[in-house]
């Protein structure tokens, strides 16, 4: 039995699979168990963003694993405090203290616990187009109806409103309203940046009747828009921060970062796994190395790069593209999913953002040749 007949007869199938068995990576590139070689646009949804196989997190990971791999929260760990000394020296200014999980839901999940605990409010104003995850706070937050509906009643007190649109964000926030959540570019919503004044505008109406402003830069994150964290091209300072994705350098890890507005949490939250050493370890080697190789900078020119390119050669039948450092958005005006089959067929992974946009997250270590490489199969693949 193959690997695909064993995860089809043993797995429970929660994604549309596509036909491909990925085995090894380096860089930004994978190859499959036949031994061809894709450029990865899709990186792990954004995890890889220092790159497959990264050989410091690999040490760093290895290393760990032979001294000490789990400790619950109620020891200290030296790893451990390493790295939330580190989270808060790269943090936006007021965000003094993190709390360590495992993924971009359940950082979610536990800003929203904070906040309705700082403010003693239960509303929760989203945006339309937003995702957050799919655990069930999470999962209230986020717009899509084919995502929720199967799981109503889901938890009460949230509320959407257009992304971008201040006014109506204002006439919504009220003195019920415990936070606003929102991502500074709306990653599966179709690769959407906030535009200018738009943030400010937010954190203006949170102060304005004492919510908080929740930031969710899971995706966002760690050098992928050109900055460490995205809202540092607004000049915005959240209440509350998420993190997750590209944190580890591919170990499943999550964080929120917090300012200075919350009560005491003990007893009031926690988990198994967060903040394991193994997982600290490989987060402290990935923002070593993100800093070291300077891959904000490299993620801004790169995406410069390719905007530049396929802005030549252009096709007819794309609509719009959006781009913020390496978080790439090309909109069609059809649906994207045989464009996505023929880029695979060329040799570039990709993922849809919603019916009609390609979403392409590639490791921030690509180099321009292979920037120009995803250019020349993307044109190829829509001109097909």
């Amino acid at each position: 039995m193959n690997s695909r007949e064993a995860e089809r007869t043993w797995g429970l199938e929660v994604y549309p699979k596509r036909e491909l068995t990925l085995v090894r990576g380096s860089g930004a590139e994978v190859w499959d168990d036949r031994g061809r070689r894709y450029l990865d646009c899709v990186g792990g949804i954004g995890v890889a963003s220092v790159g497959h196989a990264n050989p410091a997190v690999a040490r760093a990971i290895a290393e760990q694993a032979r001294t000490l791999v789990t400790c619950p929260g109620i020891f200290y760990n030296d790893r451990r405090a390493e790295l939330l000394e580190k989270l808060v020296s790269i943090a936006p200014p007021g965000l003094t203290r993190a709390f360590l999980c495992n993924s971009g839901a359940e950082a979610v999940e536990a800003a929203l616990k904070f906040a309705r605990l700082a403010t003693g409010r239960p509303g929760i104003v989203s945006a339309m187009r937003g995702f957050h995850g799919r655990t069930m706070g999470a999962l209230s937050a986020t717009f899509r109806k084919d995502y929720r509906e199967p799981f109503a009643p889901l938890v009460p007190g949230f509320s959407f409103v257009p992304f971008g649109d201040a006014d109506k964000l204002r006439r919504t926030v009220d003195d019920q309203t415990a936070a606003v959540l929102l991502e500074p570019v709306q990653g599966e919503g179709g690769v959407r940046p906030a535009k200018p004044g738009y943030l400010h505008a937010v954190r203006a109406a949170c102060d304005e009747v004492g919510a908080m402003l929740i930031l969710d830069e899971s995706q966002t994150g760690f050098c992928r828009t050109g900055r460490m964290f995205a809202c540092e091209h607004h000049g915005v300072e959240p209440d509350l921060m998420c993190l997750a994705k590209a944190i580890a350098g591919g170990v499943p890890m999550g964080a929120v970062l917090a300012g200075d507005r919350l009560p005491p949490l003990i007893g009031k939250h926690g988990t198994t796994f967060g903040g394991n050493p193994l997982a600290c370890a490989a987060a402290l080697a990935a923002i070593r190395f993100m800093e070291d190789e300077r891959l904000a900078e490299r993620a801004e020119e790169r995406g410069a790069r390719f905007r530049d390119r396929i802005s030549r050669k252009l096709p007819a039948r794309v609509r719009a593209v959006r781009q913020l450092g390496l978080m790439i958005g090309v909109e069609l005006r059809e649906r994207c999913r045989p464009t996505l089959e023929r880029l695979m067929e060329g040799g570039v992974l990709a993922l849809p953002a919603g019916s009609t946009v390609i979403r392409l997250l590639p490791p921030l270590v690509i180099t321009e040749a292979q920037v120009d490489e995803v250019v020349d199969v993307l044109v190829a693949a829509l001109a097909r």
